[in-house]
């Protein structure tokens, strides 16, 4: 099996895993790191996206000889302390609900604001399509991700 070389929430990782093994389960069984989530494992669903640079990808479809030198963010590596601008706002307007897709939602929604500071409703819609919430937070969803963007000053106690 072959070594890999990744950047994974920052921090330098070796891995020696088959070429084909995806990175979901590498992040999950090899470097114990249970954030990202398996769902569907077809890339239909979005539980396990995470972020390849600036971009959100499904983790249990890209294999880990696909990674190259890009780095890899987690819900994980969001933040240490919960404090990112998305997990504030995910919990301001009580978002979550069973939580299963969250840790994908935000790791879409991440990618999205990276590219698009200040998006739109579509640009949100376009974004977080193919990220399923079978409890149905998604004009939340929507809203948290307008708040995390400065664009709008609605807040729940």
């Amino acid at each position: 099996m072959p070594n890999y070389r990744l950047t994974v929430n920052g921090r330098q990782q070796t891995v020696d895993v088959p070429a084909d093994m995806p990175l979901l389960w590498v992040l999950r069984d090899t470097l114990n790191m249970k954030g990202t989530k398996f769902g569907c494992g077809v890339g239909m669903c979005g539980a396990c996206t995470v972020n390849i640079g600036n971009d959100a990808r499904r983790a249990c479809q890209t294999q880990i000889s696909t990674v190259g030198n890009n780095t890899v963010t987690t819900i994980e590596g969001l933040s240490t302390d919960g404090n990112h601008p998305l997990q504030k706002a995910w919990l301001d307007l009580d978002v979550p609900q069973c939580g299963y897709c969250q840790a994908g939602q935000l790791m879409s929604a991440n990618a999205l604001l990276k590219k698009t500071p200040k998006p739109s409703d579509a640009d949100i819609n376009s974004a977080m399509t193919g990220n399923i919430c079978r409890c149905g937070t998604y004009l939340r969803i929507r809203e948290a991700i307008h708040v995390a963007a400065g664009n709008s000053t609605t807040r729940r106690a």
